[in-house]
């Protein structure tokens, strides 16, 4: 009789933005991969940096002494239609949600009719204004979302997933003059419902409070899991595949002694 297939126990976490950070390779292999970003090589560093491949956007991660930092940093160069931008995300920013940001950056063909507005993704699952800081609030008010500047002169945006007044868990920034779709990517990945996987939630989990998170443990098979970061890059490379032109029909000439009528 064959051995049962191997399995491995994991958690199935929601909300996500309070799963923990998760593995980082979830946002830099495929950039390196499936995109052609290209990496630095200081094995003195404990870091990681990759430029796109017309060098005009830079993401680090740097692990910072304060486990709450700002660990993620994405720099965008100035462009003709647009100044230069950034976006950064704390240790504990689930890879998720960062992913969506940086996959949406490098899509070749962006979905047209997408949502431009990141409001709106939070606003349809239940997110309700926050009338201190004229933003929105998750509807177990454990993140919200804020956008500085007045309607004629939008600032930067933050967004903070917290456990109470005085236990902010991370913060995410996107400068004044990122691209709305990117935000818009970060927003829907972030009222996404759907839980995450994790197999380290308990080195991760900011909290383990029944009435905060719910976690499903399960066991999975251990190809899937291993297999599905390889997913991932296929699937994002497949992105950048242009389909073969379809072959076109040649004139033949009009036969000899013709005429047309």
């Amino acid at each position: 009789m064959p051995p049962a297939p191997e399995t491995v126990e994991v958690e199935f976490i929601t909300p996500r933005h309070l799963a923990g950070g998760g593995d980082p390779a979830w946002i830099t292999v495929p950039l390196h991969r499936a995109c052609g970003w290209s990496h630095g090589d200081d094995p003195l560093m404990a870091r990681v940096l990759l430029s796109s491949p017309d060098q005009k956007a830079l993401l680090r991660l740097e692990p910072e002494p304060e486990p709450d930092g700002q660990w993620w940093t994405l720099h965008h160069a100035a462009e003709p239609d647009r100044p230069a931008w950034y976006a950064s995300f704390g240790a504990l920013t689930p890879v998720e949600l960062i992913a969506a940001v940086t996959d949406a950056l490098t899509d070749p063909t962006p979905p047209a009719g997408a949502p431009s507005d990141p409001y709106e993704p939070l606003q349809q699952m239940g997110w309700s204004p926050n009338f201190t800081d004229n933003g929105l609030v998750s509807s177990d008010g454990t993140a919200y979302v804020q956008r500085l500047g007045s309607a004629e002169e939008p600032g930067a945006w933050f967004f903070t997933a917290t456990l109470g007044t005085d236990r902010p868990v991370w913060q995410a920034r996107f400068g004044a003059h990122t691209p709305a779709y990117l935000v818009t990517a970060f927003t829907a990945a972030l009222a996404d419902p759907k839980p995450v996987l994790r197999m380290d939630s308990g080195r991760s989990l900011p909290t383990r409070d029944p009435n905060v998170v719910t976690r499903r443990t399960t066991d999975v098979l251990a190809v899937y899991v291993a297999g599905a970061l390889e997913e991932r890059v296929h699937s994002l490379a497949a992105r950048h595949v242009t389909p073969p032109a379809s072959p076109t029909p040649s004139r033949q000439p009009p036969a000899k002694n013709s005429r047309s009528r």
